[in-house]
């Protein structure tokens, strides 16, 4: 992807991040200053997700090994001490290019630059739009920073081709990706 692209899906994913951010605060309900002493207040990281397959992901659904590596190289917020960040997951799917797009629960573990983690219930679906597969992916956060909060990522992959499908396979997709807590 060009590097003006990039920029591009970068700046439409800060403002989908920031709208999600202003509708999620309003269903949310507050949490007491005490509870997140350190860490109030919005939190962003800017970064990028990369997703490889073992075997290729082809148009049959089979067993895929499938390895998720998310880095933040940027993290900004009001008050707190974190300014990146990343997840890593390995899990086995059986699925084809047909149902890559189906819904899913998950529990995340994020580790950030502090030496600390969170630890959220996540869910999501992702939809084919304009050549990408995106993913909207929400929770909260159950278990160390930022306990209690909601969070948003924004994940959008290339989508892929037909004959990439029929032929050789998918055996990975890298996308940028914006996570938002609230």
């Amino acid at each position: 992807m060009k590097r003006s692209s990039v920029k591009a899906v970068e700046k439409r994913l800060g403002a989908v991040a920031l709208v999600a951010a202003v509708v999620l605060g309003a269903a949310t309900p507050a949490v007491p200053a005490s509870a997140h002493p350190r860490d109030s207040g919005l939190l962003q990281c800017q970064g990028t997700e990369s997703v490889s397959y073992q075997p290729a992901v082809v148009l049959q659904p089979r067993h895929i090994r499938v390895t998720v590596d998310g880095r933040f190289t940027s993290c900004v917020g009001s008050q707190t001490e974190v300014r990146s960040g990343g997840y890593h997951e390995e899990f086995t799917l059986h699925t084809g290019c047909t149902n890559l797009l189906e819904g899913f629960r998950a529990r995340r573990t994020y580790v950030w630059n502090t030496g600390d983690a969170s630890t959220a219930d996540i869910s999501g679906n992702s939809t084919a739009v304009a050549g990408q597969v995106v993913t909207p992916v929400t929770g909260t956060v159950t278990r160390g920073r930022f306990q209690g909060r909601r969070l948003l990522q924004i994940i959008p992959v290339p989508q892929p081709g037909a004959l990439q499908c029929l032929t050789t396979g998918v055996t990975g997709a890298t996308g940028v990706t914006t996570l938002t807590i609230l």
